[in-house]
């Protein structure tokens, strides 16, 4: 038997979610049968698997011990990590970095320290902000993310309330995404509004524009802005309307503005020609455009953080 007791951050969770955090090899019919021969017990009495948890609840699994995993997030590569971060806003809450291009938001197999994820609690942990060993479940997450080829802003939550209150206004698109991106030719009109539907093969990691909806498909909406033109070359920058995959890039070629470097919409003689091998694509500003109450973020209503420089419209458009 192990007991548990919730903390700020579990709270508000429901109890078989937070069980099948503190035993993740655990199998989830499995834990549900444990819950049916009341081996889990909240403040000594048996409950049922939906019920909120509260500051203070103890918790009671009488499971098998060997389900009982330690997540990878031991003092040893915490205190090893270089976080290498480009912080752009830091409060007790949130964290905006600057993701360099290269850097993957999460590990695409399996768990790794070479993460931006990785880096951000790293951080946290060495600058005091966090401690896994005072915590059941919580560990510091990003609440979006973006490819690998491409930089700019992601927003981490670092308590589980600010968690929790980020998914739910990034799902009702509360929080505004601006990205700056080098495209091919000069887009015409110089702003608008692309829409379509697209659909995405997972086994390609593939997106593709269809004429219309399709079984599969999902809307997409992005306006664009031309910020400068020069030498075959354009300066756009593009607000999301929806969080679709790859949903700049395949939209801006399917319009006939391919970005720059982009090795799986654009045109790679250009991108050769140029030298560029990642899709000129930033995450340049964020804005927390919130309609309603945000508890603990409320401060943040209204707000915008934009990043201090883009190195690719540094080299292509100086001056702007």
């Amino acid at each position: 038997m192990r007991q548990f007791t919730v903390t700020k951050n579990d709270a508000g969770q429901r109890l078989d979610r937070f069980a099948a955090k503190l035993v993740p090899s655990m199998p989830s019919s499995l834990l549900q049968k444990y819950f049916r021969r009341k081996e889990i017990k909240l403040n000594g009495r048996w409950a049922r698997p939906d019920v909120r948890l509260a500051v203070g609840d103890e918790v009671r699994l009488f499971l098998p011990e060997e389900f009982f995993g330690q997540a990878p997030r031991e003092d040893g590569w915490l205190a090893t990590v270089r976080p290498e971060l480009d912080i752009v806003y830091e409060d007790e809450n949130v964290l905006l970095v600057s993701k360099r291009p290269g850097v993957l938001c999460h590990s695409a197999s399996g768990w790794s320290a070479d993460t931006l994820l990785a880096r951000i609690q790293a951080h946290a942990y060495q600058s005091g902000q966090w401690d896994p060993a005072a915590e059941n479940s919580f560990a510091p997450a990003l609440c979006n993310r973006i490819d690998r080829g491409t930089g700019g802003i992601v927003i981490a939550a670092k308590t589980a309330e600010a968690l929790r209150v980020l998914d739910e206004k990034i799902r009702a698109r509360e929080v505004t995404k601006e990205y700056l991106c080098v495209c091919l030719g000069k887009p015409s009109p110089a702003q608008g509004r692309l829409e379509g539907w697209l659909f995405k093969d997972a086994v390609k990691n593939q997106v593709y524009v269809k004429p219309r909806q399709e079984p599969g498909t999902s809307f997409a909406a992005t306006d664009y802005r031309l910020l400068a033109h020069r030498d075959g070359l354009s300066l756009v920058t593009c607000r999301l309307h929806t969080g679709r995959t790859h949903q700049i890039r395949v939209q801006m070629a399917h319009a006939g503005w391919p970005l720059l470097g982009d090795g799986k919409y654009g045109r790679e003689r250009v991108n050769r020609q140029y030298g560029e091998d990642r899709q000129l694509l930033w995450s340049w500003r964020v804005g927390f455009d919130f309609t309603s109450g945000a508890g603990p973020l409320d401060y943040l209503a209204g707000r915008r953080f934009t990043v201090e420089r883009v190195p690719f419209a540094e080299k292509y458009f100086p001056g702007l």
